[in-house]
């Protein structure tokens, strides 16, 4: 019986253009499962996911209160992550051989990445450029064109470890359905004395997969998305589609893991 990790990208619950309300996330929950139903009665099965649109709302949420101050980003993050791994777990119970259970999953960065120097993953909301201005000078915040228009960007830090491997590996071992370190886990940082402290970051989901599946010794790594294939130098005339540009980031020891698309 193989090990299967499976990541669903964002399209699993909001496909492009879509409303982001909870029905139609429990719709397009109701499609994936039955696929990864399909694909757990004859393997192990672990599922992690990606939680952009939901939290770019969660932003523009908290930017429509003034009562308090808006949430950090790993706090946004660990509140997407249970949602989707709510609905998942829901969507799968009774469907699958083993039960499922979804686990807030953490992944320390290092902090001194180099990403952390120069931000470049957009997240929340659009502004026009004199708004973007006024909420970089004060609230630190570095900001990109977007288009026509401004966003916040942040850093996005290599995934160094997961945190619960332990517990996810606990959980296996118990006959579970494990859904973990949805969108690319809440990142955090080490201090002296080996406390964990949340930081303003955004992990590459695809990249954490990879990350847990090489822990794990996983036999198999799907990267479920609507694109046709990974694109390496995207939108260049250096651009390469499909295997060889993906493999070109996958860690040195990979050189045998089955890759799907």
């Amino acid at each position: 019986m193989a090990l299967v990790v499976a990541a669903l990208g964002g399209n699993a619950l909001l496909r492009r253009g879509q409303p982001m309300e909870v029905a139609v996330q429990r719709q397009n929950v109701a499609v994936a499962v039955q696929a990864l139903a399909e694909l757990e009665r004859d393997n192990e099965l672990v599922v992690t996911h990606g939680n952009g649109p939901q939290v770019g709302l969660l932003a523009l949420q908290a930017e429509a209160y003034s009562g308090a101050p808006a949430p950090p980003l790993d706090v946004l993050g660990a509140e997407s992550e249970g949602m989707i791994g709510y609905l998942l777990e829901q969507g799968l119970h009774g469907r699958t051989r083993r039960p499922p259970a979804a686990l807030l999953t953490t992944v320390r960065v290092d902090r001194d990445d180099p990403a952390f120097g120069s931000p470049s993953k957009p997240i929340g909301p659009i502004y026009e450029r004199a708004a973007a201005e006024r909420l970089r000078d004060e609230r630190g915040w570095a900001i990109a064109a977007d288009g026509e228009h401004w966003r916040r960007v942040v850093a996005s830090p290599e995934p160094r470890e997961i945190v619960e491997l332990a517990t996810i590996r606990r959980l296996l071992e118990a006959q579970t359905l494990v859904i973990c370190a949805g969108g690319g886990g809440i990142p955090v940082v080490a201090d002296a004395h080996g406390g964990l402290h949340g930081v303003e970051a955004v992990i590459d989901k695809d990249l954490a997969a990879a990350l847990l599946a090489d822990a794990l010794g996983a036999d198999v790594l799907l990267l479920l998305t609507d694109v046709d294939s990974v694109v390496r130098a995207y939108g260049t005339d250096e651009a390469v589609e499909g295997r060889d540009a993906f493999l070109e980031k996958r860690p040195p020891d990979w050189s045998d893991f089955p890759w799907h698309y």
